[in-house]
């Protein structure tokens, strides 16, 4: 999908990407879409999350832990080589320097401490990629919980490294053989799992979706990103920020957590979704895992099964933060295809040393394809956010190189 660059954004008012309003919306979505049982669990989060936000004991012992044992800061690394062919300056933020690999510790760290803080024994939680069940299983063994991760059938075939590293961390691995076999239908039997298992469990969702607190609170914690990196550009960039702010999009926690950095910037934020898993650019409003938001549907409302060669980006639909970003202007969302994902993992690993996760690949895609086109003016400044490295999809990539 192409789309016409608009013009610079102004900087949005006060509160774009801060608290949600009432009932946890972001305009017309968002919300609290809970079965009855859920309903006081997710008000006991909401209620929790909100105290510990405000404790300066809480953020200081989730700081250390991202410091000491995540590895934050990540790097800016400039992408010197592909800076050079593509005629735009690409700066990376390194998330796949973390410990686990991606950029799913940092919310994971901050919902483990959290469900310690509720006095929770047990960790929940849905994968698709595998990289949010794998820091979940970090999380557990680190604080002495117990972790349960809900995976579909067919991204446990194709993701079984982050499998192993999950059994090997001590979590339980339950494989979900309902629908499309993916993250969908993962997300789906986790929260049904946890309306029986409310009162010694957490639900540890990975993105910025799910009912209300879920959405702000993922991007709370993932909003560490955004923040280091606009730190970073002031003392890199000339301008101090970029002139685009690139992430991929599934549920779009990488994203919401960077374009949280860059939100009262003049700086253009561009989410990058997979063709087949498009529910920004190209979904319906509806509601799905307790959420009101964008989600790929037939004429008669039924959820359309999503397809990417990215595991993580398998989703059919969108945070409701992004959709709200979408319709306020402030946020564009394109779409690249699992060619061209695979391509920019492939030029970026033979250009500057970094094999990335394929869901990454898909934010570097469009840059690449931008640069090409004209959608980024030559001499661009931009900042994309590497949410992941590719271990997990060698075998993947072996099969189609």
């Amino acid at each position: 999908m192409r789309d016409v660059l608009p013009g610079r954004e102004p900087v949005p008012p006060d509160g774009t990407m801060g608290v949600p309003q009432a009932r946890g919306r972001f305009g017309e979505y968002g919300g609290r879409y809970a079965p009855e049982s859920l309903v006081e669990a997710c008000r006991e989060v909401d209620e929790a999350f909100r105290a510990a936000w405000a404790d300066p004991g809480f953020r200081g012992a989730l700081a250390r832990l991202l410091a000491v044992y995540a590895g934050r800061p990540t790097p800016l690394t400039p992408a010197h080589r592909l800076s050079e062919a593509l005629g735009v300056r690409l700066y990376l933020k390194r998330e796949d320097l973390t410990h686990t690999g991606s950029h799913k510790i940092n919310n994971v760290l901050g919902q483990a401490l959290l469900a310690t803080r509720m006095g929770r024994r047990r960790l929940i939680a849905e994968t698709g990629a595998g990289q949010h069940g794998v820091a979940t299983a970090t999380a557990a063994a680190l604080l002495g919980l117990e972790a349960t991760v809900f995976m579909g059938e067919r991204d446990i075939e194709r993701q079984a490294l982050n499998v192993f590293r999950m059994r090997m961390l001590g979590a339980e691995v339950v494989p979900v053989t309902a629908g499309s076999r993916t993250l969908k239908d993962a997300t789906s039997e986790a929260m049904r799992h946890w309306v029986g298992a409310t009162g010694d469990s957490h639900y540890c969702i990975g993105s910025v979706v799910g009912p209300d607190p879920y959405p702000w609170m993922v991007r709370e914690f993932q909003r560490v990103i955004g923040d280091e990196a606009r730190g970073q550009c002031a003392a890199e960039l000339r301008t101090g920020v970029p002139d685009h702010v690139v992430a991929c999009v599934g549920g779009g926690s990488n994203a919401a957590g960077t374009f949280a950095g860059f939100a009262d910037t003049p700086a253009r934020l561009v989410g990058v979704e997979a063709e087949g898993g498009a529910g920004a650019a190209r979904g319906r409003l509806g509601v799905m895992h307790g959420c009101r938001s964008l989600f790929l549907q037939d004429d008669d409302g039924q959820i359309i099964q999503a397809h990417s060669i990215a595991a993580g980006l398998d989703y059919p639909g969108v945070g409701p933060e992004h959709a709200h970003l979408r319709d306020l202007g402030r946020a564009r969302y394109v779409t690249v295809t699992d060619d061209e994902a695979v391509g920019a993992a492939v030029r970026l690993a033979r250009t500057e040393g970094i094999v990335p996760a394929l869901e990454s690949a898909h934010a570097l895609a469009w840059v690449i394809r931008a640069a090409g086109d004209g959608d980024l003016p030559a001499g661009s400044t931009v900042l994309m956010t590497l949410s992941g490295r590719g271990d997990k999809d060698a075998s993947t990539l072996k099969e189609l190189l």
